[in-house]
């Protein structure tokens, strides 16, 4: 049996140069891969995700004046807290169940506190008492009337909830027709870069599974025959060959 014949280690061959050299020769179909992979992308983005728009309006937190008896003081809110914190109450009470079933009911729109709680983001402007609420439906208009109900709601909950706080309305939100997403061109870049890795992958697997014997030195290296005749490379080139080779010990049967 030719087994018999083998050595007793086996090499494997990892030849480096053989895998550029194959990936190479079938460049064009890497970038045939990739084209297709962009205009994946492109389409994909372009007809089959839903456009969505955003509204915002920003809202400044500060604390009423207490008045005890004669005298009266005023509370800032920095004296209370820092404005970062102060931000994540208001956002509390802002995402809260009973704050979003009134802006759902006061705005006649038809979603659910869930979908509503989703469509929402709150956060500071430059970690200030600005808080900068943005709503992000698929329709503009939805998106500000939506932004424009919470802030009249708002303002009446946390007055209520947190004594001696109150809003005042810095931006109302505006109708803004420019899609926030999807990005065409991100994902027409994600699908190039997907379809070009995707193919080298296939590429390299193939020139890896090649068990095609490309020169004499691996017969010597793994069999006992001796080499009869070679037949010589007619087209006058020369490869030479800087292979790296991983070796292990296996039981021949």
């Amino acid at each position: 049996m030719a087994n018999e014949k083998v050595k007793s280690q086996d090499y494997y061959v990892i030849d480096f140069v053989h895998i550029v050299k194959s990936v190479w020769r079938r460049i064009w179909l890497v970038v045939l891969v990739a084209v297709i992979g962009g205009f994946g992308g492109f389409f994909w983005s372009s007809f089959f995700i839903t456009p969505q728009y955003s509204s915002s309006v920003m809202l400044y937190v500060n604390n009423s004046s207490f008045s005890l008896g004669s005298s009266s003081f005023s509370i800032s809110s920095s004296e209370l807290t820092a404005a970062q914190s102060l931000v994540k109450t208001y956002t509390v009470i802002l995402k809260n169940r009973t704050t979003l079933n009134q802006v759902i009911e006061k705005s006649g729109v038809d979603y659910t506190y869930e979908e509503l709680y989703g469509m929402i983001k709150a956060d500071s402007v430059n970690e200030t008492e600005v808080l900068k609420v943005t709503v992000t439906t698929d329709d503009p208009y939805i998106a500000t009337d939506i932004v424009n109900t919470i802030a009249e709601v708002l303002p009446d909950r946390i007055s209520d909830i947190i004594e001696g706080s109150s809003m005042e309305v810095v931006d109302i939100g505006v109708v803004n027709t420019h899609k926030v997403s999807p990005n065409i061109t991100k994902y027409t870049k994600v699908g190039l870069l997907l379809g070009a890795i995707a193919a080298l992958v296939v590429l390299v697997i193939f020139a890896l599974l090649d068990d095609t014997i490309h020169d004499d030195e691996y017969i010597l290296r793994t069999y006992d025959y001796p080499i009869l005749a070679k037949v010589p490379n007619l087209l006058g080139t020369s490869d030479k060959k800087y292979a790296y080779y991983y070796q292990r010990k296996k039981n021949v049967k």
